[in-house]
């Protein structure tokens, strides 16, 4: 039996931040990983594999057909293969960084499925059917979130594909239905479009990306329209039937109306994700969960079994990467003594279309619902002199400042590059600045992020280039 100060369940960024952020604070510290490979959903089958593929597949549309614009003459030619064999060599890149850097920070890392015996015991079966006990003076669970099923519909990653699947297509689907109209059915459909797909988004709401600000949403719609995506919205699956030479799916409208049959070669299942909990024993300990499976913890991520802790997708809150790893510091630091916060206020999300979307803070739609008085700045991408000579001019900034304080309360972009630029924003708004604070600082030129500064300028009406 081995003793730690800190054993962490999953080394995805919540998991293996925790734990290198604890070692630097003096624990003895290790993790247990079920993969092969450290890093999670995010670094082996998500955020990183995913983005690799958007930056890729986005390339090759760059040379087909904005190429001649800039006076270059290329006939691009899509080898697949390639392609995916670039994602893989970005992912190992990154999973092999975490492992060099755990072993760095003397972190015991142990290779199977761990399992919580005792509110200060973590069992570990290794694939072999291997068993050892770690005994622990606290444990963090930090086991993320798996690919939500959609019932009746049974996902095979060869014709009908999670997420996971989407990464591996061995050729360009002809036609491909994307069930979910969220962030990442969206960054997946728009990676096959590009690749020359015909795609169909179906989505029960009747708008796209839940959750984002609606100007925003109503925007990016237009621009994927634009882009040769279609969108059937207020609209669900009721059956998907595999049999046939192509997949058929019948789709009815949430609001009633006749059913309509849609073919296609491949289905991407993108209707969420839900906490990865099970097998972990947490009935048996004591620990509570909510009907959907996330870990009920309280301020200090603790759960309702002292000593042990959970972190990312599997309690409540955004499931982004970055969140899980502001806990997982968050946590390490408590456990120090240390005082361990994360402002949930200011928790900036991205969609990784062409263009981005980024947001951070209240939407409209939320201070409205508030009850909050707010004032708007927004500022065109058009009317910002990089976009125009990059031919980047979709899109545009928003900015919503308190009406009474001048405090900014939230800020959305669309536009190029949007993903880097919010950053900025969030800066901003941890330490409480104000739209003038954002309007006042200067900002270098030429460059896009002049159109924050520009929105912040328009919350009082005195934008200089519009």
């Amino acid at each position: 039996m081995s003793k730690y100060d800190l054993v962490i369940i999953g080394t995805g960024p919540g998991g293996y931040v925790c734990a290198i952020r604890a070692a630097q604070l003096g624990m003895k510290v290790a993790v247990v990983e079920k993969r092969a490979t450290h890093g999670g959903t995010c670094l082996n089958v998500g955020c990183i594999p995913s983005k690799a593929l958007l930056h890729a597949s986005e390339a090759y549309a760059e040379a087909a057909h904005d190429f001649d614009a800039m006076g270059i003459k290329v006939t691009p030619e899509l080898d697949l293969q390639r392609m995916l064999a670039f994602k893989d060599e970005g992912v190992k890149g990154n999973v092999d960084g975490v492992e060099f850097l755990l072993k760095k920070n003397k972190v015991d890392a142990f290779q199977g499925t761990g399992h919580i015996t005792a509110p200060h015991a973590v069992e570990v079966t290794s694939d072999a059917g291997d068993t050892q006990t770690l005994e622990t003076k606290a444990i963090v669970i930090a086991t993320g979130s798996e690919v939500a099923h959609v019932p009746g519909i049974d996902i095979d990653e060869k014709r009908i594909v999670s997420s996971t699947g989407a990464l591996e297509l061995a050729t360009v689907p002809r036609r491909m239905v994307v069930i979910g109209g969220g962030y990442i059915g969206l960054e997946l459909g728009s990676v096959w479009a590009r690749l020359g797909a015909e795609i169909t988004v179906v989505e029960m709401l009747h708008t796209i990306t839940p959750g984002l600000d609606g100007e925003l949403a109503k925007h990016l719609q237009r621009i994927l329209q634009k882009q040769g995506l279609t969108f059937k919205l207020g609209a669900k699956v009721v059956k998907v039937d595999s049999s046939g030479p192509s997949v058929a799916l019948t789709i009815e409208p949430v609001d009633g109306g006749e059913a309509e049959t849609l073919e296609c070669d491949v289905v991407l299942v993108a209707v969420g994700r839900v906490p990865n909990t099970k097998d972990l024993g947490l009935a048996d300990i004591g620990v509570d969960t909510h009907s959907r499976g996330r870990v009920v913890v309280d301020h200090k991520y603790q759960t309702t079994v002292p000593g042990i802790y959970a972190i990312g997708d599997v309690i409540a809150g955004p499931m982004l990467a970055h969140k899980a790893e502001e806990e997982g510091i968050a946590v390490a630091e408590d456990l120090a003594g240390q005082a361990g916060h994360v402002n949930y206020d200011v928790i900036p999300s991205v969609v990784y279309t062409a263009p981005e979307v980024a947001s951070v803070g209240k939407t409209e739609e939320q201070l409205k619902e508030a009850g909050i008085a707010y004032k708007v700045g927004k500022f065109p991408f058009i009317a910002n002199g990089r976009a125009k000579v990059n031919r980047t001019t979709e899109g545009f900034v928003k900015v919503l400042a308190d009406e009474k304080t001048d405090r900014v309360l939230g800020v959305h972009i669309i536009g190029a590059d949007a993903g880097t630029m919010i950053a900025e924003a969030a800066v901003l708004m941890e330490f409480g600045g104000s739209a003038e604070d954002l309007a006042r600082t200067c900002h270098a030129h030429p460059t896009l992020n002049e159109t924050v500064k520009e929105a912040a300028l328009a919350v009082d009406k005195r934008a200089i280039h519009m």
